[in-house]
């Protein structure tokens, strides 16, 4: 089997406009939560998102493609085109042999709101010919190969809020059996709006607090509910002899990926089981044995029995280990941003192996006994990480791991 490494980063999240933004605020511990903008939150009782602030594309697309693309796909797409140009990439340069694997969990629903609206006030005929292919979860995937001139697989996942560690786990498998020497892999998700904040305000899923900034507290005692967020993360995979050969920096390795499900509840976290197999399955397929692990992203998402499953999940799996490996949340300050999430804690697990530091968990005021981890609470902390794990669990029960260690020839 080929070895796989990352050799270039992409991000737009509400901590950053781009990468090295981004990870300098994580590592800050600066919170992207603020007062919904994007729509009039006043009714409801929930009212803080994690916005991009002032999100501006035109200069990575065309005025003209901008009126086409739902706010997710623009996202994903200025997201991709950053870790396409870190990798070294031109346009001129693309072959046949460079795919994309991108997802979303909600996709175009933007667009699928707004043109519903045109048609009932409207009538069909003011419908746009560009609604149906916008609103599709594979419109970013699309718009990307198209954008870059990638004519190589292409794909879009949905699984949630597994869906970016389902979509970088996925191209490391086409890269790693020779289907492709290069894959974009990542997510993108635009779900601030009305509907959403509906949907869970009646599951009662919401974080709040009276200061926004501390409204998302993985693994804190008092914590209530996850923040709802967007933005986008993106991976360069690639092949390592492909790499080698064009002279490519190298940010790590990635080892491998696990995948399962809970097969319990479409809404509720299962006590753990589906996390403890993918976890497993991750470093079996790694070939890593537990004791090497020193950091892991965590899904993390502060909700009551999510974090507390993944806690145990983790004692499960690594033992006595877990006592001295750390696990932090970068939840806690960007927000979750549901099909993206994983994809951009990709991007933040790749740039603490290469920084030897791993992000904290901001917002832990009140420590839970039943969450005795490790959290690497409120500040960053410098420690050598040898390899280190990123978790994304989603509604539907599905669970994603990926691998990610320090490059060795």
């Amino acid at each position: 089997m080929k070895r796989v490494v990352i050799t270039g980063l992409g991000a737009v999240t509400p901590i950053g406009s781009d990468v090295p933004s981004s990870w300098a605020a994580a590592l800050e511990g600066q919170s992207g939560v603020a007062r919904v903008t994007l729509f009039d939150p006043t009714d409801f009782p929930v009212q803080i998102g994690g916005e991009v602030k002032g999100f501006d594309p035109t200069g990575a697309v065309e005025p003209k493609e901008l009126r086409r693309m739902d706010r997710y796909t623009q996202l994903g797409l200025v997201a991709a085109q950053e870790a396409f140009a870190d990798a070294g990439f031109t346009k001129n340069g693309v072959q046949d042999d460079f795919g994309v694997v991108f997802g979303s969990a909600a996709g175009g629903l933007g667009t699928l709101l707004e043109q519903q609206k045109v048609f009932e006030e409207r009538g069909l005929r003011r419908v746009s010919p560009f609604f149906l292919p916008n609103m599709l979860p594979d419109s970013c995937s699309g718009h990307i190969a198209i954008a870059l001139g990638l004519r190589g697989p292409n794909m879009a996942v949905v699984s949630a809020c597994a869906t970016g560690n389902h979509a970088v786990g996925e191209a490391f498998h086409t890269v790693r059996r020779g289907d492709a020497a290069v894959v974009i892999a990542g997510g993108a998700e635009a779900p601030i709006l009305p509907v959403i904040f509906a949907g869970f305000t009646a599951m009662r899923a919401l974080g709040n607090h009276p200061d926004p900034t501390q409204a998302s507290r993985p693994f804190d005692k008092d914590r209530n509910g996850f923040v709802i967020s967007e933005g986008a993360g993106a991976l360069v995979v690639e092949d390592l002899d492909h790499a080698i050969a064009r002279g490519a920096r190298i940010y790590a390795e990635l080892l491998g990926y696990g995948s399962s499900n809970d097969a319990f509840d479409m809404a509720a976290p299962a006590e753990g089981d589906g996390a403890v197999s993918c976890m497993t399955r991750a470093l079996r397929t790694s070939e890593v044995t537990a004791d090497r692990v020193d950091y892991i992203n965590a899904h993390g998402t502060g909700t009551p029995l999510n974090d507390k499953f993944e806690t145990d999940a983790v004692h499960r799996v690594f033992g006595e280990h877990a006592g001295h490996l750390a696990m932090s949340s970068t939840k806690s300050m960007t927000g979750h941003m549901m099909g993206a999430a994983g994809a951009v804690e990709a991007v933040f697990t790749t740039l603490a192996i290469r920084d030897q530091v791993m992000p904290p968990t901001i917002n832990i005021r009140t420590p839970d006994p039943e969450c005795d981890l490790d959290y690497v609470p409120d500040t960053a902390r410098r420690a050598p990480i040898r390899v280190a794990l990123s978790n994304s669990f989603g509604l539907g029960g599905h669970n994603a791991t990926v691998v990610f260690a320090r490059f060795e020839k």
